[in-house]
């Protein structure tokens, strides 16, 4: 366990696409929090879990604390996982149901439709982080929400730093997000609210995140460009 860095000298390499797609790595810290203070950190190593927006993978990689089996994809072949489109469903048609997937889809338009997609495919469960913002859309709630609500959206207290195209491990962002989780294994009456505490960034960043993953340093103190201040 290791607190976030204060001063990185060095920034892992990282190669760009031409054209962006929408790339902003989660925080692993974020994604462990899910298991932690949402979810338990138990019952799921006899399970799959995919996770169709991989990126370089600081998805995936702390998933693979919790499922015994992580099918990491991304339409870019960023270097972590399989190429494939997650919205072309001949891309997958050799592929197995997963038990659960745990994505950051991609902010913009195809957001909806990577939601609507990972309910359709999943048997157990769906967890998507997202802008808290993304809870008060009308399409959502018209083709999502009201009629499939999810069983938990899990506030972040503290805030969790998005940078375009690169992990900052000691960013900053004034952007609140969520994970909002549905549980197709179970009926669901309401939707619950759960605050995630703050603390996860110190707690839940290890040094083989560093070690392991590709990351940059916001060593000059400014708050990098990132997703939500303009959207």
């Amino acid at each position: 366990m290791t607190s976030a860095p204060t001063n990185l000298a060095v920034a892992h390499r990282r190669i760009e696409p031409v054209e962006s797609l929408d790339y902003f790595p989660t925080p692993p810290w974020a994604v462990r929090a899910l298991f932690v203070h949402v979810l338990g950190r138990g019952g799921f190593q006899d399970l799959a879990a995919e996770e169709p927006a991989c990126g370089e993978g600081h998805m995936a990689y702390p998933l693979t604390d919790f499922f015994g089996t992580v099918r990491a994809s991304d339409i870019h072949p960023y270097g972590y996982g399989a190429v494939r489109d997650y919205l072309d469903p001949s891309a997958w048609s050799d592929i197995p149901a997963p038990d659960w997937t745990i994505m950051n889809p991609p902010f913009a338009e195809k957001s909806l439709a990577f939601m609507r997609r990972a309910l359709g495919r999943s048997t157990r469960g769906v967890a998507a982080f997202v802008r808290t913002t993304q809870l008060d859309v009308l399409n959502r709630y018209r083709h999502i929400f009201r009629g499939r609500p999810p069983a938990i959206v899990a506030q972040f207290v503290e805030r969790v730093p998005l940078h375009k195209s690169r992990w900052v491990p000691n960013g900053s962002t004034f952007t609140p997000y969520c994970w909002i989780v549905w549980r197709l294994d179970q009926p669901i009456t309401r939707t619950d609210l759960v605050w995630i505490p703050p603390g996860c960034r110190e707690r839940l960043l290890f040094q083989r995140d560093l070690d392991n993953l590709p990351w940059s340093s916001d060593d000059q103190g400014k708050l990098a460009v990132e997703d939500g201040a303009a959207s």
